[in-house]
C-alpha cells in the first residue's frame, strides 16, 4: 500500500532505458520459447540467443532515427518481468499503430503483467487505431488481446521458419477504449 493506503499496482511500467536490455533479451526468448512451443520448430527456439538478440536490441535502442517505443515492467521486487514494444504500423494506414511485440517472463504470464503493459501502450499511442499479428495457433494470446478488445480484421500472413510455415492473423482495434 502506499502512503494513502491505495493498493500499489503489483506491476509498473515504465520506457525502457539501456540497462534493461539484457533483461528485455531474457524476456523476448524466455516469452518465445514458452509461447510458441510447438508452433514452430523447437530446433528454432532452442538456437535463440539472448545475448544475440541483447546485441541487435542495443543497435536498434541507439538509433535515433527510431520511432519504435519500448516499455517495461517491473514487479514488486524492480525485476523486468515483460517488455512491450510499438510504433508506427509497417505498410498500414498513415496514422495508424503497431504493437511490435509483448513479452513476459513464463513465470509470470496471467500475473497481469501483460495485460498492464497493453493498458499503457493504448494510453500512451498516439494513433487513433493498433494493429497487432499473432501467430494463428497462439490460442492463449488471441484470447488476451480478444478481452483487450482487438478483432481479426481478415490480414494473414504466412512467414517461414526454418522451412515450416507459421500462419499469423492481424489484429486491429481503436486506440483509446
Amino acid at each position: 500500500m502506499d502512503a494513502t493506503g491505495t493498493p500499489e499496482p503489483p506491476h509498473r511500467v515504465r520506457e525502457m532505458t539501456e540497462p534493461d536490455i539484457e533483461a528485455v533479451s531474457a524476456v523476448r526468448v524466455s516469452g518465445w520459447r514458452y509461447a510458441y512451443a510447438g508452433l514452430m520448430p523447437q530446433s528454432h527456439l532452442d538456437g535463440l540467443s539472448a545475448t544475440e538478440y541483447a546485441e541487435r536490441r542495443r543497435a536498434a535502442f541507439a538509433d535515433p532515427s527510431s520511432t519504435v517505443t519500448n516499455l517495461v515492467a517491473e514487479g514488486p521486487d524492480g525485476a523486468v518481468v515483460g517488455w512491450a514494444a510499438y510504433g508506427p504500423a509497417q505498410d498500414a494506414e498513415p496514422g495508424e499503430g503497431e504493437l511490435y511485440a509483448l513479452y513476459a517472463r513464463p513465470d509470470v504470464i496471467g500475473t497481469g503483467v501483460g495485460r498492464a503493459l497493453l493498458t499503457e501502450v493504448l494510453r500512451r499511442a498516439p494513433h487513433p487505431a493498433i494493429r497487432l499479428w499473432v501467430l494463428e495457433g497462439n490460442a492463449r494470446a488471441r484470447r488476451f488481446y480478444e478481452r483487450a478488445g482487438f478483432r481479426p480484421d481478415g490480414g494473414v500472413l504466412v512467414d517461414e521458419v526454418d522451412g515450416f510455415p507459421v500462419p499469423e492473423v492481424r489484429y486491429r482495434r481503436a486506440a483509446a477504449a
